[in-house]
């Protein structure tokens, strides 16, 4: 219970928040939160060692620390405070003002509060931690501006005849308003219309392609690899025969009924200095675990290598996961199978082929080009027979408990999968079907398709 004084500021509290006509969670957070306020300003009550370190608005440690800044968080417990010795009745302590004789007061102190489910608006709590999570939404979305990539130009990819050949890799400046984790998605609001005729056109969620302090380390920055969706003489088309006009790439299809993906084309068409709106971050399926020995097994066709590059560049590349001894903090073992229809799709290759050069022992990187390739058996070399070859090595890995395994891309990516391991499933005497539910009820399994 509040007594005297202190229950005359919940009051105000109270009075201050309906003022404002807001929702009764509202109120409550809001009281909350200045209580929260006044007990981490109270002088000699609490020990800020013992808080964690995301609570006070610095980086967590361990594999997660970044130098993204959180405000202070509602997930943690409140140190134990010391119980106070009686008080003169008549007295309020540390006020000056006296009360009406006979009325005793006492100083209300916070035991061991829990304010971890206390709704914050753009914050999720996930396992214990806060993270960012729609920070701006459609109503108020963050505009952000175009600039330029140092290490790679707009289009990544070469031209393979196909009508969709173009990949892009964009670079947002966000001024540091964008906080996000790897493995989180953000919105693109395309001007439009869309095939609704929805003007501005419907929310794209794009895979975040950067690490959280983005290609620049300065946290100031998001980037985006997104492939221009072109379909010709198909179910769908927003430009009739004699229509189409040439995109940025120089591609156009004037004797074709054509299908451009609005927010596809409207990325892929941007120039260094144009302003987009972008909302979110959301997505937390595809979050890394803080362990630094797991061992991360990634599945990545196309531009669903997004998600993975965000990953490898915080484990191999970024300063943020640089341990003091010149090592980096992951000690474990990444292995990413990266699928493409022609070598002239691969993307990010040249990353890769260097952290595999750099740290052989924590980094391996296989691909399949299926219209390339073919395996031993004269077979098309997708993605589920490249890890056919490893199979049993793979297997093996599945059964260590800080194993994950990441997959993003196009749908059928898990079927491939079974496809791949079900036999070495069978060898055990094991389902697949329910070990995979029992990986993914484990927090193991993590799978991102379209």
């Amino acid at each position: 219970m509040l007594a005297g004084v202190e229950a005359q500021h919940v009051a105000s509290f109270v009075s201050d928040a309906s003022s404002d006509d807001k929702s009764v969670d509202d109120m409550a957070d809001q009281i909350v939160d200045r209580l929260y306020d006044r007990v981490l300003t109270s002088t000699g009550m609490l020990q800020d060692e013992d808080l964690d370190s995301t609570v006070l608005g610095k980086p967590a440690a361990g594999l997660g620390s970044r130098s993204l800044m959180v405000p202070p968080s509602s997930s943690a417990h409140l140190p134990m405070v010391p119980a106070q010795p009686n008080f003169m009745p008549g007295t309020l302590v540390n006020s000056g003002i006296n009360q009406p004789p006979g009325m005793h007061c006492v100083q209300a102190v916070v035991l061991n509060a829990e304010v971890a489910t206390k709704k914050k608006k753009g914050f999720k709590i996930v396992d214990g931690k806060e993270i960012p999570f729609n920070l701006f939404s459609k109503k108020e979305p963050l505009k952000a501006k175009v600039i330029k990539n140092d290490k790679y130009p707009q289009t990544i990819t070469s031209n393979t005849g196909d009508a969709n050949w173009e990949t892009v890799h964009v670079t947002f400046e966000t001024n540091g308003k964008f906080p996000y984790l790897e493995g989180m998605s953000l919105g693109i609001i395309a001007p439009g219309p869309d095939k609704k005729g929805q003007t501005p056109a419907a929310i794209r969620l794009y895979s975040i392609a950067s690490s959280a302090v983005g290609d620049n380390e300065n946290s100031k920055t998001v980037s985006l690899c997104v492939k221009r969706v072109v379909e010709l003489d198909g179910k769908f088309a927003n430009r009739e025969k004699g229509e189409d006009k040439s995109d940025k790439a120089g591609t156009c299809f004037p004797d074709n009924k054509v299908y451009r993906g609005v927010a596809s084309n409207y990325i892929c068409d941007l120039n260094i200095g144009d302003e987009v709106l972008i909302t979110g971050p959301v997505g937390t399926e595809m979050l890394l675990p803080d362990d630094p020995d797991s061992v991360f097994i990634m599945l990545a066709t196309g531009t669903g290598i997004a998600p993975m590059r965000s990953y490898l560049r915080l484990l191999f590349n970024d300063k943020a996961g640089a341990a003091p001894d010149g090592s980096r903090k992951f000690k474990g073992l990444a292995w990413l199978f990266m699928g493409v229809p022609y070598m002239k799709s691969m993307l990010y290759d040249d990353e890769n082929q260097e952290y595999a050069k750099k740290y052989p022992d924590q980094y391996r990187y296989e691909y399949a080009i299926s219209r390339e390739d073919k395996n031993a058996a004269g077979q098309k070399m997708y993605i589920q027979t490249k890890i056919a070859e490893y199979a049993e090595e793979v297997w093996d890995l599945l059964q260590y408990k800080k194993t994950h395994v990441f997959m993003c891309g196009l749908k059928g990516m898990e079927s491939g999968m079974k496809e791949a391991l079900e036999p070495m499933a069978k060898k055990a005497g094991i389902d697949w079907d329910t070990q995979v539910k029992e990986w993914k009820k484990a927090g193991r399994w993590h799978v991102e398709v379209y």
